[in-house]
């Protein structure tokens, strides 16, 4: 049955309400069941403000050009049609002899420019006046175009880099995170900061911002020119300016709305579509493609609705501005027919308002339309923000230890541990291992075997009891050099897009080619990479889908091999490979273990006969240790294990 919007938003928005009490978060490591992302409503709008311009401080000095060819361009664009004012009245006078036309101060000195350049040129007559006033215009059209173009370039290579910077840190962010973390958030919701969040920041960097800076700058130096035109007409365009903010602010309100919303279903639609396609075998094993399509559809109509309203309201506010706008162009011109008819307001003059009228109400409806832009920006740059300000793994200590030399002998005391406070998970677990030993866990599902390797790589940190390796408590070890002295072989396999070869190597990066062929040898992978097209070069898709799931498996198996780690942990190494290749490889395992310090997690009881010591776990305790033999002579719950009295669930 297909899960109701509520329990999908739930799920996909909301990590903390989605984990079931008491059970650890599902992920690479561990079982359980998956959080969710954040929701993408933004909180502090002040602060996500000062953190972009933070991040735009460094490119002051090209803002600042940026700034200077606005003003510049802003100037040419104001200065060029006011230049129309002298031409318009020097028509009018020569179609209408005796016309009345008095020049104001401005249009006198605009009309002195254009003479004193026609006597430059030797232009005598109207014509000449004309094509003066076009080769004044022309130059002064050509400066705004050049100025226009390297504003548009300088504004794009800087939000490009501002862009760039945020995409890094938040990369750099994710590997420094904790695994908890990534066990609480879908990899959907975390890939939609790195495209649709860091889009929406680009776009209001790259257009939102010029257009709020060059409609301000815009806004003010066409009301200095109108004012010095007609303070009367000033006044009457002035008087439509609170309409204009006033329905812009209600229109934005209502916009921002439901942009917090649309982003947020997004994610959520973006976190299913991850899950899904990802675990696409598992729907069609089970025959839920149904109820998947339900599931989504539910999803997709819920952001479709969002969207509608978001985009509709985003949307309307440009033709009701414009409107405004056009009432606001019609009442003045009206009125500026009936000063030039009483008050010897002049044709060109006029003409020159009327553009300015428009001109000036271009902007307020441009800033109020980049609102929607503006507020869908910063609801995703507050939900990359959310990602960056997550707490990382706790930096080493200033006395930290180097790892160097590492043996492998490995001591938990009176461990207990919980991925909840209110959950526990480990109860008192106590434990050694010897360098060289091989450790089997076996026990239910859920009963902590996998836990226990997790905290002794400190993908999480125990508050109860200690763990310490070589006599060193875990914690006073330097936290990477730790982990380079674990190699890891998890039930999941997971191969990067690259070749054979650099997958291998991923284990020791400065491994040569002959060191990443012995351990595949040890892995007894090299015969069946020899037998691929291009042997250890042979490009793998994506995570190796053109491979078998037991051929991946051995090449996790060679990456850890390659490490050279004195400690190994094996969590269902062989579950993915079938019983004759598990044969096959035993004797490779019996090179890779080798005088390492070996944890073993199986389910298939035979794999772990020839363990040095076996532990039983059940609901978080060690309830039986020893060898494979002793075990069966207790008959406990080993030899009901092992003899299919009961089985592992």
């Amino acid at each position: 049955m297909a899960r109701t919007l509520e329990q999908l938003q739930q799920q996909y928005n909301s990590a903390a309400k989605a984990q079931k009490p008491g059970m650890p978060p599902m992920g690479p490591r561990g079982g359980g069941p998956r959080g969710a992302g954040m929701s993408g409503k933004p909180k502090d709008t002040r602060k996500t403000l000062g953190r972009l311009l933070a991040y735009m401080k460094p490119y002051t000095g090209r803002f600042v050009g940026v700034l200077i060819c606005m003003l510049v361009s802003t100037l040419t664009s104001l200065i060029g049609a006011y230049l129309l004012a002298p031409i318009i009245n020097r028509l009018t006078v020569e179609v209408i002899p005796g016309a009345p036309v008095e020049l104001s101060a401005a249009e006198q000195v605009a009309d002195g420019i254009i003479s004193r350049v026609a006597a430059w040129l030797h232009l005598p007559d109207v014509m000449g006046y004309i094509l003066a006033a076009l080769a004044v215009l022309g130059g002064v059209y050509l400066v705004g175009i050049v100025t226009t173009y390297l504003q548009s370039r300088l504004m794009l290579s800087v939000s490009l880099r501002i862009t760039e910077h945020i995409r890094n840190d938040l990369f750099v962010k994710l590997q420094a995170l904790p695994v908890r973390y990534f066990d609480a958030h879908p990899t959907g919701e975390l890939m939609s900061r790195f495209t649709n969040d860091i889009d929406n920041i680009d776009m209001m960097l790259n257009n939102s911002l010029t257009t709020l800076v060059s409609g301000t700058v815009t806004l003010i130096g066409t009301f200095v020119f109108m004012i010095t035109t007609s303070w009367v007409l000033t006044l009457v365009t002035v008087l439509f300016v609170p309409l204009l903010a006033r329905g812009g602010v209600l229109i934005g309100g209502r916009s921002r709305k439901f942009y917090k919303g649309q982003q947020a279903a997004l994610g959520a639609v973006n976190g299913y579509m991850e899950e899904t396609v990802t675990g696409q075998k598992v729907v069609k094993v089970f025959n839920h493609e149904a109820e998947c399509v339900e599931e989504f559809k539910t999803l997709n109509n819920d952001m479709r609705d969002k969207q509608f309203k978001a985009q509709f309201w985003g949307g309307v506010m440009g033709p009701i501005m414009h409107n405004i706008s056009m009432i606001s162009y019609g009442v003045t011109v009206g009125v500026g027919g009936v000063l030039m008819c009483t008050a010897g307001l002049t044709p060109g003059a006029l003409t020159v308002f009327a553009n300015y009228s428009r001109q000036f109400s271009m902007p307020i409806s441009q800033l109020s339309m980049q609102t929607t832009v503006l507020f869908a920006a910063l609801a995703g740059a507050e939900r990359v923000f959310q990602v960056m300000d997550a707490d990382p793994e706790a930096p080493n200590g200033p006395q930290a230890l180097s790892a160097a030399g590492m043996q492998g002998d490995v001591v938990m005391t009176n461990v207990t541990f919980g991925y909840r406070p209110d959950k526990i998970v480990l109860r008192n677990i106590s434990l050694y291992a010897h360098p060289g030993q091989k450790i089997a866990f076996v026990g239910s599902t859920g009963a902590g075997k996998t836990t226990v390797t997790n905290l002794l790589s400190r993908f999480y940190d125990i508050e109860e009891g200690s763990i310490t390796i070589d006599g060193v408590d875990i914690k006073d070890y330097k936290r990477e050099e730790l982990r380079q002295n674990i190699a890891m072989v998890l039930q999941d396999t997971h191969l990067f897009t690259g070749t054979v070869r650099e997958n291998i190597r991923y284990g020791r990066p400065d491994a040569t080619d002959e060191e990443v062929e012995a351990a595949a040898k040890t892995a007894s992978a090299h015969s069946f990479i020899m037998r691929l097209q291009d042997g250890y070069d042979t490009l793998l898709e994506g995570d190796g889908a053109n491979l078998s799931q037991g051929q991946r498996q051995l090449l996790n198996i060679a990456r850890a091999a390659l490490s050279n780690a004195p400690i190994l942990v094996l969590d269902e190494a062989t579950s993915s490979v079938d019983t004759r290749t598990e044969r096959h490889i035993e004797h490779g395992m019996d090179r890779l273990m080798k005088n390492r310090t070996t944890f073993v997690i199986a389910h298939r009881l035979s794999t772990v006969r020839n363990a040095d010591a076996i532990l039983v776990l059940e609901q978080g305790e060690i309830i039986e240790r020893g060898s494979h033999e002793e075990l069966l002579a207790m008959k406990g719950r080993y030899y009901d294990l092992y003899t299919g009295v009961t089985e592992l669930a």
